[in-house]
């Protein structure tokens, strides 16, 4: 059907060197940023060998780290990150989890879902780069592995891009690809097969995560949660439970010292009238409905809602963020000889109030004491087991009356001040993708840029947020890409697959132009594969049709475009690459997961493709 294209050396070479790199993805000898950087140096000594001159140009070898979709991916970090250190992504994690739950059946669709929609409209990395942050948030929260949560939101970040024409590279340049004459793609022509897309890689992962996914637990995960260190440490099963305390009940309009002293409970939060308070201090005053996180024994506290006549939740809400182990949890500090507050009872020092610790338990010698802790005076050597913020404790870290035993705990800084600024450069970046034709890399530099002349970020913090891993594996990766269309090695293949094919129907032929298009998409860019493949389905549309066949090039054409976004089994992709370190991915863990999600993919795609067109 196509006529031959003869296979040069300079197209051996290149087919060797695809094939060393898939072994060196697949058997993991070295990592694969490693095996990116290796062949791409083995690239550019091969053309110094004579003859060979055309397999890469050298003075072009390091320009993928210049390319438009490195800086955009390093851009987006920065600006993820931004929007991370003044709690937005926090917020959005917690509106999640609310809206979500807690489990991963329900967090993966509410996530994936989110990030789909969000992907149809914005390049899919820059998606997927600005929920990493609350994918860690929730998974800090939860105990959910971040692995069991990042594939399925990378995954649908990829899938969402062909919800719109505007929402991958390929299905933007198809209608400037396609001959003269032929009628064009409208906006919303493909939303159909994104949403079918969409819905298929939620359920996939909603019914057959938990045998495809892999289980990472990353180290450094921040800090220890309270009921986990009462059980290693003292072997008693404290949880913390959240209750509401009517405006009618009698200790209403009463302290929360009352409270405790009343029932003899610890309250480690309340919030009144919107005023959220960790570690409130004991004249705090529970005017009207009150929230309270209450830390305790299971018994303690059943026999508290039992005579406080108040309901708990099943889970924490209003205080879900504030009292997570990346925020808060249980600190050892000690009384030094010398400090101010020996001979001080917590109650004169106002330990709360003054320094946010709720004094939970004191170490004296062999001896801890847990009753009456409000009365007894401080000796020189007492350990204080509290509950505190973590940015509390950093503040008692500065105190000379303390010393701060725990040392491994999240020194996050937040910056709430510096909200306005990191939502108007999202937003001013975002519309500039939008709403105008600059490139993508450039809009993406105008809002990490300002995010860093504004304060939201200092020029350390952004370094710190790229993700250098990623940046080397793809920048790597672009000259191979680049060799492999420019040698005629990508056209050599995909007319040999199609000779192989000679005359069958139409629908093996989209099929196969399906494949072809899914296998260049994992060695070279959408776009070059896209350049590529989109003339030649059309032309093999138009011969099938001299043929008497029903083969439409437009459906042919578009089954290109979206069969590029089909990149799950290699993370060669650039969603791919961004996930891979941070949920602590394999490249097995990809095929694994990704070749059930590329078949997937095939089977629903051109099944919708023939349905709506």
């Amino acid at each position: 059907m196509q006529e031959t294209i003869a296979l040069t050396p300079e197209m051996m070479v290149v087919l060797g060197l695809l094939g060393f790199t898939i072994f060196l993805f697949v058997s993991e000898i070295v990592r694969v940023d490693v095996a990116a950087v290796s062949v791409m140096v083995l690239l550019g000594l091969i053309s110094m060998i004579p003859g060979l001159g055309g397999v890469a140009d050298t003075h072009k070898l390091f320009d993928g780290f210049a390319s438009n979709a490195v800086i955009s991916i390093i851009a987006v970090m920065i600006i993820g990150a931004g929007l991370d250190k003044t709690g937005v992504m926090s917020q959005v994690a917690s509106f999640i989890m609310r809206v979500g739950g807690t489990t991963e059946k329900r967090v993966i669709p509410m996530v994936s879902g989110t990030v789909g929609v969000i992907s149809s409209f914005m390049q899919n990395v820059g998606a997927a780069a600005l929920f990493l942050p609350v994918i860690s948030r929730i998974s800090a929260r939860t105990g959910l592995p971040m692995s069991r949560l990042l594939m399925p939101m990378g995954f649908c970040a990829i899938l969402g891009g062909t919800m719109t024409m505007v929402g991958s590279s390929p299905l933007i340049l198809l209608n400037d690809l396609l001959p003269a004459g032929m009628e064009r793609f409208e906006l919303f022509d493909v939303t159909p097969i994104g949403l079918a897309l969409v819905t298929t890689g939620i359920l996939y992962f909603v019914l057959l995560g938990k045998y495809v996914l892999p289980a990472v637990r990353n180290d450094g995960a921040s800090g220890e949660s309270t009921v986990d260190y009462f059980k290693r440490v003292y072997g008693l099963d404290y949880t913390i439970r959240e209750y509401t305390l009517p405006s009618s009940h009698p200790m209403s309009g009463h302290t929360v010292s009352d409270l405790e002293r009343e029932y003899g409970i610890n309250v480690i939060g309340a919030m009144v009238s919107g005023d959220l308070r960790v570690a409130p201090w004991p004249g705090y005053q529970l005017n009207g409905t009150a929230r309270l996180a209450v830390l305790g024994r299971a018994d303690r506290l059943d026999q508290f809602a039992e005579r406080a006549g108040v309901k708990t939740r099943g889970y924490l809400d209003v205080f879900s963020d504030a009292l997570s182990h990346t925020k808060s949890g249980i600190a050892e500090v000690v009384i030094p000889p010398g400090s101010d507050l020996i001979g001080k009872t917590v109650t004169e020092i106002a330990m709360r109030k003054t320094h946010g610790l709720t004094v939970l338990a004191i170490h004296r010698g062999e001896e801890t004491i847990r009753e009456g802790l409000r009365d007894v005076p401080l000796q020189a050597g007492d350990t204080l087991v509290c509950h505190c913020s973590w940015s509390a404790l950093a503040r008692v870290e500065k105190n000379r009356d303390f010393v701060v035993v725990t040392s491994e705990y999240p020194h996050e800084e937040l910056r709430p001040q510096k909200v306005g600024f990191a939502v108007l450069f999202f937003a001013i970046a975002l519309g500039l993708i939008l709403f105008t034709d600059l490139r993508l890399s450039v809009a993406l530099l105008v809002g990490a840029v300002g995010m860093i002349l504004t304060g939201v970020l200092n020029m350390d913090e952004a370094y710190k947020a790229v993700s250098w891993k990623t940046v080397f594996l793809l920048a790597s990766l672009i000259p191979l890409g680049a060799a492999v269309q420019e040698t005629g090695t990508a056209a050599w293949i995909a007319h040999q697959t199609l000779n192989l094919l000679g005359d069958v129907a139409p629908w093996v032929l989209q099929a196969a132009i399906a494949i072809l298009a899914t296998f260049f998409t994992l060695v070279m860019s959408n776009v070059g594969a896209t350049v590529l493949l989109v003339p030649l389905a059309v032309s093999i549309a138009f011969a099938a049709q001299s043929m008497g066949m029903d083969a439409d090039p437009r459906v042919f054409a578009l089954t290109v475009a979206i069969a590029t976004s089909n990149s799950f089994l290699i993370p060669t992709h650039q969603v791919n690459a961004l996930i891979m370190g941070p949920g602590g991915y394999r490249v097995k863990d990809f095929m694994k997961a990704g070749g059930i999600m590329t078949v997937l993919f095939l089977v629903v795609s051109l099944t919708m493709l023939n349905l709506i067109f």
